[in-house]
């Protein structure tokens, strides 16, 4: 069941990117396995999980909010690894960092599987 936010603010930075945030999530320090999620949107994709950034909220906590909203995954935040820009419309840059799985909600199984990395 997705929660849905209906009164969420977008933020944007000053050159009118929409600030969004992102997580690879690892399932080990070794970086080997990564957690994708299907979306509803595009349910023949696999999507990394991510969101826009709220009002006042760090990139960092932005990410980790969106990873337990959208996997149901809480892990310990790692490096940044980059931001990346799209600059279609609507234009947003994500913030993208690393997150190693600590937890999965069991309610999530079903909806979470692991891709093999290669």
């Amino acid at each position: 069941m997705m929660k849905c936010k209906p009164n969420q603010t977008r933020t944007y930075d000053p050159e009118g990117f929409k600030k969004r945030a992102a997580c690879l999530c690892f399932r080990s320090e070794r970086e080997d396995e990564v957690l994708l999620v299907s979306s509803s949107r595009y349910p023949d994709r696999w999507i990394v999980p991510g969101g826009g950034m709220e009002p006042e909220e760090e990139p960092g906590g932005a990410a980790v909010r969106e990873v337990y909203e959208e996997a149901g995954v809480k892990g310990k935040l790692g490096r940044l690894l980059g931001v990346f820009e799209q600059n279609q419309d609507p234009k947003h840059r994500t913030y993208v960092y690393v997150l190693t799985v600590t937890e999965l909600l069991e309610d999530w199984e079903d909806s979470v599987t692991s891709a093999s990395g290669g």
